[in-house]
């Protein structure tokens, strides 16, 4: 098992001891008396939701300290995937307490208690919204700044009502060491999201950015680059990402995640932003001179040149040549001397980012620049259409020793990706980033 699968195992196996500790708490000790079969399974139910929905805090990508090594793709993923399955088992959990025993119902009864039936049927209806405004965010119209903000303010009130819910309902949790430890595990969780949303902004307060320049590139992304205000910057690894908020204040909705492009090796920092929202549509009209606040680095899409001595592979559609960017320029200022390949896709030549640089990088580095167009001129004589197995065996070396770095869409990794694997490049030197974080 190779060192990434390792990594994989051991975080998940964390994960799941974190999801199964308010169940164990629950089953440590003498146990209560025992009721029908369906209703204490229904209880397990919603010990283990309980337990699942604490420990997406964790798995959110904003705790750099969990799951590190891992892909930003496959954790958000995970995040998504772990949100449902919450969402799952809080619903089963009164269903099945109600098919073990119909009198369960007067807890959604208001007529019956109404202090104890509304919490009930908030979480229910919470988690519910959650999980569709997760899934179809888009198709509700709602802007990505207020989706976050409702995102944070449904799972602290879901997880909040949850924990009231099993430590007022005394059937496994009447001892008092059992409350206090249940009121610590998923306390923690939610501590972990008012750190991420309320006290992180703390520190970014004291580093300060300000708007360098703003200059709009030929297919109508905004090129934004900014520097230090009296610190010495951010420190990153080429091909990670970072959060950035535009403002007097880093206490804003408004919070994005965009790549860095520039050097490792430089103090500023660059951004290429394509304008698919009302934020950032708004990018070209940044006065230079504003104050902005970056919180990061995150990401594990990362090149580290000196790791990579027998050369490497970059794969690239549309924007999704920043990261890859940083990772050229990084190369460059390094003075690395190992034979690199990039191959990048575009819908036309106007469409190519950074066209310029990436000219000039192939003259200051061991570099060949393939450019693929769907819709090229008259005059192209290079590659057209799309990137797959065939163009691969046109342009690069054997790929069984060389590491791989695919950036862009789902499509382009979609079908570049299985192409790789069968030309034998395996899993553990295969690094892919889609640009799709919500």
């Amino acid at each position: 098992m190779n060192t990434r699968w390792r990594r994989l195992l051991g975080w998940l196996l964390v994960w799941m001891a974190l999801a199964l500790l308010p169940m164990c708490i629950a089953l440590a000790g003498d146990p209560p008396a025992v009721r029908d079969r369906i209703v204490e399974t229904g209880a397990m139910l919603g010990l283990l939701g309980l337990g699942v929905l604490s420990a997406q805090a964790l798995t959110s990508g904003r705790q750099r300290w969990f799951a590190r090594g891992l892909g930003q793709d496959d954790v958000l993923q995970f995040h998504r995937q772990t949100g449902l399955l919450g969402w799952g088992l809080v619903l089963a959990h009164p269903l099945t307490m109600f098919l073990g025993d119909a009198r369960f119902l007067d807890y959604l009864d208001p007529r019956e208690d109404w202090l104890r039936a509304t919490p009930l049927w908030t979480v229910l209806l919470a988690v519910t919204w959650l999980a569709t405004t997760s899934l179809w965010r888009l198709s509700f119209g709602l802007q990505y700044e207020h989706w976050r903000l409702l995102h944070g303010a449904l799972a602290l009130l879901v997880v909040t009502i949850g924990l009231g819910h099993a430590l007022m309902v005394d059937h496994y949790t009447g001892p008092l060491w059992k409350k206090l430890a249940l009121t610590m595990a998923v306390g923690a969780s939610l501590y972990a999201v008012i750190e991420n949303r309320v006290l992180r902004p703390r520190g970014l307060a004291r580093r300060p950015w300000t708007v360098q320049s703003v200059e709009t590139a030929r297919d109508g992304s905004h090129v934004l680059r900014l520097s230090p205000a009296g610190h010495d910057g951010l420190r990153f690894r080429p091909g990670q990402y970072a959060w950035i908020t535009i403002g007097d204040t880093p206490w804003r909705v408004q919070q994005h995640p965009f790549s860095i492009s520039s050097s490792a090796e430089s103090s500023t920092l660059e951004f290429t932003i394509k304008p698919l929202g009302d934020f950032t549509a708004r990018i070209g009209a940044i006065p230079v001179g504003t104050r902005a606040f970056v919180e990061g680095p995150y990401g594990e899409f990362v090149y580290l040149p000196d790791a990579c001595p027998q050369g490497a592979v970059f794969i690239a559609g549309g924007v999704g040549i920043t990261p890859i960017l940083s990772m050229l320029r990084t190369a460059r200022d390094g003075g690395a001397t190992a034979p690199m390949w990039l191959i990048y896709g575009n819908p036309a030549w106007d469409d190519v980012l950074y066209r310029d640089a990436l000219d000039a990088l192939s003259k200051e580095l061991p570099l060949t620049v393939i450019h693929v167009l769907e819709d090229a001129p008259d005059d192209w004589d290079g590659e057209t259409g799309h990137i797959d197995g065939d163009l691969l065996d046109r342009h690069l070396p054997e790929l069984a020793s060389l590491p791989v770095y695919v950036c862009g869409p789902d499509a382009l990794a979609n079908a570049v990706e299985p192409a790789l694997i069968a030309r034998g490049v395996t899993a553990d030197r295969l690094y892919s980033e889609r640009f799709d974080l919500v």
